[in-house]
C-alpha cells in the first residue's frame, strides 16, 4: 500500500478529481495548503504598493492506494495537473504499514476498498 501526495494549483483542481474519479479512485483527502519551491513566490502590486507573496496558494491532494495501481494514479493526476507553466506542483509516493477504517475495523486492503 501506497500513499500518493500530490501539491498542485488550486486551478487544477477539478481537473484532477475528475481523472481521478475517471479510473475509479475511491476516495481522497483535499487540503488548501501554502508553500514555495523555484518558483519563489510572487510580487505583486496592490493601491500602488508592491508586495511579495512568499507562500503561495496550493492544494494538496492525498490518496491512499494499492501498490499495483500507483503508477496509473500518479500518471493520471500529473497528466490532469500539468498546466506547463512554472508552479504546476510535485508528486511523491511513500509506504503505508497500515490502514484501519475506523468504522468497521477493517484493515490494510479491505480499508480501501469501497
Amino acid at each position: 500500500m501506497k500513499l500518493i501526495t500530490a501539491v498542485i494549483k488550486p486551478s487544477r483542481l477539478d481537473s484532477v478529481l475528475d481523472a481521478a474519479a475517471a479510473i475509479g479512485v475511491a476516495g481522497m483527502t483535499v487540503t488548501e495548503v501554502r508553500g514555495y519551491g523555484r518558483q519563489k513566490g510572487k510580487t505583486e502590486v496592490y493601491r500602488g504598493a508592491e508586495y511579495e507573496i512568499r507562500l503561495l496558494p496550493k492544494v494538496k491532494v492525498e490518496i491512499a492506494a494499492a501498490s499495483a495501481d500507483v503508477e496509473r494514479i500518479v500518471e493520471v493526476i500529473a497528466k490532469a495537473a500539468n498546466s506547463g507553466k512554472i508552479g504546476d506542483g510535485k508528486i511523491w509516493v511513500i509506504d503505508l504499514d497500515s490502514i484501519l477504517r475506523i468504522r468497521t475495523g477493517e484493515t490494510d486492503a479491505a480499508a480501501l476498498n469501497g
